[in-house]
C-alpha cells in the first residue's frame, strides 16, 4: 500500500462501499450542527441572503428542495442544482464556508482504470515497485510471484466510485454510463467535504501524504474520517429533516467493472474510512469542531493513534545494515530504504493469513465486533495491539540468475507481553504454511507462494523477523550477532 504521494488509492478516493446506501439511518443527529444561526433555520421563503452564509452556496439553502430526478441521468441544470444544495449541506454540518464553487466532472470507468493502472513505461516494475512487494510480501498479502502494484490497481479499480483531486480543484464521479451519469448523495456529500477540505487547508501539503504506509494510513483516517463522518451525519437527515435526492439502483456512478479485490489490501485501504469517522467523532463530541482544525495543523503519526484514540507517539527505531555477500536495501526509497507498517496493516495480516490459510492467529469474525454507530469494522486485536514502532527494511541482491529478496523487519512493543504475543501470531501464520523448523528460531516454508526462509526472534520488547530465499541467505541478510 505504500505509496510514492499517491500509489496507494486515487487521491481521496471513495470506496463504493462507503457510499453510505446501507448506513443505518440514526434517530437524531448526536452533535448539534455547526454554524451559523440563520442558517439553521429555514426559511419560509428560501429568499437568496445578502451575502454568501453557512447553509447557503449558489442560490440553494441546505433544506431547500431541488428539481432532481436521476431516473434518465443528470442534466447539466440538475447537476448543478443538485452540487449547489450538497455544497450548503456539508457546510452546515461542517460549520466551515466553502471559498468557491467546485467542479464535478464524470468519467467513465474505462477512462479511470487507465489513468490508475500505474506502473512502469516499460511494462517491468520500477525500483519503487519491487520494494513495494516486499513490504507486502512481508504481511502474508501478495506472494513472490504477484505484483503488489497490480493487485492494488485491481482492488481500487473495481470499487472507487469518485474522487475529489487536490491537483485539478475539481470532483471526478466515475460512472459505465458517462452519456446519462447519476451521482449517489452520500458519494457527492463525501467528495464535497474533501474539496472544503483542500480550499480550508490544501491536501497537496506533503503532512497528509506521509512517507510511510502507516503514516499514509494516519493521515488518511482524519481526512477520510471527517469526510466519512459528515457524510454520515448527512444520511441520518435523509429522510427524516432532509429530503434527498434518489438514486437509481443500477448503472450511474456504482462500482464494479474492474478486478476482483485483495481483501488483504482492501481492509487496509479500508481501514482510515471504517476507524477515521470515530476518531472524528469523539474529538468533536469533546472538543468541537475546533479539535478537527487542530489536528489538520499536526496530523495523526500513526494508524494506532485512529484505531485506539491516543496521542501516544511512536517509539524510536535504530537500525543498522549489517548485511553482506551482496545483500542491498534500497536506499532510494521509503525512509532510508525502510517502511513502517503500522498497527492495521499488522491487523490486516493477522486477520487474512487466519481466513485465508487458517492461520491460529484472531478469529476473523471478530472484525465485526463494533461498539461506535460510526465504525465499520474492528481492528483491535491482541497480537497487533501493544505496537510501538516498526521499520521494514526490504533487500535486494543481484546474481547470474536474476535478483533475489528478502526483508528484514524489526517491530517494538509496548510491553515483552505484547511482543510475545505478536511473536506467537506470527508463528502461527508459518505453521499455517508448513513450515519446518531448520535451525533455533529458523524456518522454512517449503513451497507456495511465500517459499522463503524465515528467522524470528525477541529480545525484550523487540521482535525481528529475517526473511531470504534460504537459510544461508537469511545470515547474510542480517548476520547473527555473537
Amino acid at each position: 500500500m505504500t505509496r510514492n504521494r499517491g500509489t496507494l488509492a486515487a487521491a481521496l478516493a471513495l470506496l463504493l462501499v462507503l457510499a453510505g446506501c446501507s448506513a443505518p439511518v440514526m434517530e437524531s443527529d448526536p452533535v448539534p450542527p455547526a454554524g451559523d444561526d440563520a442558517a439553521a433555520t429555514p426559511n419560509a421563503d428560501f429568499d437568496d441572503p445578502d451575502g454568501d452564509v453557512l447553509g447557503w452556496e449558489n442560490g440553494y439553502w441546505h433544506n431547500e428542495s431541488v428539481d432532481v430526478d436521476q431516473s434518465d441521468g443528470l442534466s447539466d441544470a440538475e447537476l448543478e442544482a443538485y452540487v449547489a444544495r450538497a455544497m450548503a449541506r456539508v457546510e452546515y454540518i461542517r460549520g466551515e464556508e466553502f471559498d468557491s464553487e467546485v467542479p464535478v466532472n464524470v468519467i467513465s470507468r474505462a477512462e479511470y482504470r487507465n489513468r490508475s493502472s500505474g506502473g512502469s513505461s516499460d511494462g517491468e516494475p520500477s525500483e519503487y515497485e519491487r520494494w513495494n512487494d516486499q513490504v507486502w510480501e512481508a504481511l502474508f498479502v501478495t506472494g513472490e510471484s504477484e505484483s503488489s502494484g497490480e493487485a492494488i490497481g485491481e482492488t481500487r479499480s473495481s470499487a472507487v466510485a469518485g474522487f475529489y483531486s487536490p491537483a485539478d480543484d475539481e470532483i471526478k464521479i466515475i460512472t459505465d454510463s458517462p452519456e446519462s451519469p447519476t451521482i449517489n448523495n452520500a458519494t457527492l456529500v463525501h467528495e464535497l467535504v474533501h474539496a472544503l477540505q483542500d480550499q480550508q487547508y490544501d491536501l497537496t501539503k506533503e503532512k497528509y501524504g506521509g512517507d510511510t504506509q502507516d503514516e499514509q494510513l494516519a493521515a488518511d483516517g482524519l481526512v477520510e474520517g471527517d469526510a466519512k463522518y459528515v457524510e454520515q451525519r448527512y444520511v441520518q437527515r435523509c429522510g427524516e429533516s432532509w429530503e434527498c435526492v434518489a438514486t437509481p439502483s443500477s448503472g450511474g456512478s456504482g462500482g464494479g467493472g474492474g478486478g476482483t479485490p485483495n481483501l488483504g489490501i482492501f481492509l487496509t485501504i479500508f481501514q482510515p474510512y471504517s476507524d477515521g469517522p470515530v476518531y472524528v467523532h469523539d474529538l468533536v463530541e469533546r472538543e468541537g469542531w475546533s479539535a478537527i482544525d487542530e489536528r489538520f495543523e499536526t496530523p495523526p503519526a500513526s494508524s494506532e493513534q485512529i484505531i485506539h484514540r491516543t496521542d501516544e507517539e511512536p517509539v524510536p527505531i535504530e537500525y543498522r545494515d549489517r548485511a553482506r555477500n551482496g545483500w542491498e536495501t534500497f536506499p532510494e526509497q521509503g525512509e532510508d530504504g525502510s517502511d513502517t507498517v503500522g498497527e492495521a496493516s499488522m491487523y490486516v495480516m493477522f486477520w487474512y493469513q487466519a481466513r485465508q490459510s487458517g492461520a491460529e492467529t484472531i478469529d476473523p469474525r471478530t472484525i465485526g465486533n463494533v461498539e461506535n454507530r460510526y465504525d465499520t469494522y474492528n481492528y483491535d486485536a491482541e497480537p497487533s495491539a501493544g505496537w510501538a514502532n516498526d521499520r521494514l527494511f526490504p533487500y535486494k541482491q543481484a546474481t547470474e540468475s536474476g535478483t533475489e529478496y528478502g526483508y528484514v523487519w524489526t517491530t517494538e512493543w509496548d510491553t515483552e507481553r505484547d511482543a510475545r504475543e505478536f511473536q506467537r501470531a506470527y508463528r502461527a501464520i508459518l505453521d499455517a504454511h508448513d513450515a519446518e523448523e531448520r535451525a533455533t528460531n529458523t524456518y522454512v516454508v517449503p513451497d507456495g507462494q511465500f517459499a522463503d526462509a524465515f528467522r524470528v526472534t525477541r529480545s525484550g520488547t523487540r521482535v525481528t523477523i529475517v526473511n531470504g530465499p534460504t537459510v544461508e541467505d537469511v545470515d547474510d541478510i542480517r548476520p547473527r550477532q555473537s
